[in-house]
Parts: C-alpha cells; sequence; structure tokens
C-alpha cells in the first residue's frame, strides 16, 4: 500500500467514526448534546483534525441524514420486493416507512425535522417526485414509494401520490412520537389510509 493510499484509507476511517459517533451520542442523549468539541473528545482527535471532514455539526448532521436516507430506501425496496399484488405491496412500504422511523427516531429526526445543512443534490432534468434540487438519498426513498403507488394507481399521478402517501406516512410517525396518536390503532391508520387512496371507491371512473 503507498503512502497516499494508506492516507485516503485513514481518511476514510476517521470520516466513517466521527458519523458513528455523533449517531450513537445522539442517540443516548440527543441531537442537542452533540457538539464538536464532545464529538472531539469521545473520538480523541482535536476539533481542527475533525473540520478536515465536515466544517460544522450541522454538516455532519446532513451526513447522518443522509445515511438514514439511504438505510431507509434499502428497507422500502426489501418490502416492495418481497411483497406479492400491488395493494399488498403498498402496505408493506408504508409499514416498512413507520417501523423504520420508530425503531430510529433519532435517526429519522435528523434526517426529516433538523435542518440538514446545505443541499448536494443535483438536478437531472428528469420527471422526478418531490421538490427540485432533492438530495439523491431522499430522490430513492421517494422512487421507491412511487414503485410500490404505480401499480395501483389505475391511471391517476403516481407522483402525485406518492407525495400524499409520504407526507400521510410521515405525518403519522411525528405524531405518534410525541404521543398525540394512539399508538396501538397505527397498523390499522396505514391500511385506512391505502383503502382510502388506492382502493376502487377511489379509483376514477
Amino acid at each position: 500500500m503507498t503512502p497516499r493510499e494508506r492516507r485516503l484509507r485513514e481518511q476514510a476511517q476517521r470520516h466513517r467514526l466521527i458519523l458513528t459517533t455523533a449517531r450513537e451520542m445522539a442517540e443516548s442523549e440527543g441531537w442537542d448534546y452533540v457538539t464538536t468539541r464532545r464529538l472531539a473528545d469521545r473520538i480523541e482527535y482535536s476539533q481542527p483534525v475533525l473540520y478536515q471532514h465536515f466544517k460544522n455539526k450541522d454538516a455532519i448532521v446532513h451526513a447522518v441524514a443522509l445515511e438514514g436516507f439511504a438505510e431507509l430506501a434499502a428497507a422500502l425496496r426489501t418490502a416492495r420486493e418481497e411483497a406479492g399484488d400491488p395493494q399488498e405491496t403498498l402496505g408493506a412500504v408504508a409499514r416498512a416507512y413507520v417501523d423504520f422511523a420508530e425503531h430510529g427516531p433519532v435517526l429519522y429526526e435528523a434526517m426529516l425535522t433538523l435542518d440538514p445543512g446545505e443541499d448536494t443534490g443535483e438536478d437531472t432534468g428528469e420527471d422526478t417526485t418531490g421538490a427540485a434540487g432533492t438530495p439523491a438519498p431522499l430522490a430513492d426513498v421517494l422512487a421507491e414509494i412511487r414503485q410500490a403507488v404505480e401499480p395501483a394507481a389505475a391511471g391517476r399521478d403516481s407522483g402525485l401520490l406518492t407525495e400524499v402517501l409520504w407526507s400521510a406516512w410521515h405525518g403519522q410517525a411525528a405524531l405518534t412520537r410525541a404521543g398525540r396518536l394512539r399508538p396501538d390503532p397505527a397498523r390499522r391508520r396505514l391500511a385506512a389510509l391505502t383503502d382510502a387512496l388506492l382502493g376502487p371507491a377511489a379509483q376514477p371512473v
């Protein structure tokens, strides 16, 4: 291994250590507890070394959020590929989304509640779901939802339905975590939403 290769590997290891430690600290104490000083102390590097990788805490949260979107997209993909008919597929993807938010609330907070910093997404000019400049990992999440929606959309705007479902799933996850919704009927709420949007009564005539 050349000196340059060794240096690049060490940089990648430090980068990974910073993100992993930030997530662990946030899961233990919350994101307010995570500061660059505490993080540098925890990983036993100086703050200048940490700033070689991330310019501030917001940049760290942004990187964690992008990782979270990638993990969520993978979870939705697995749910979609293992399901059966269109209705079952959409229900499985809905449950996978809400389960992800429930089991990783601190990560989900970084993804959709906290300011993730500057957007690094690229505008490809393609017909995609979501706002302009949506980061690629979030675009992958929306693409997974849209693939589950399209077979059941019956000619309607699958992009619009994707955004409606995504916002509804996020709302349920956020309200349940805040104690504003009863946790027990969560699955029935998801099923009712799917039926209302994609069931026979909602199909175009």
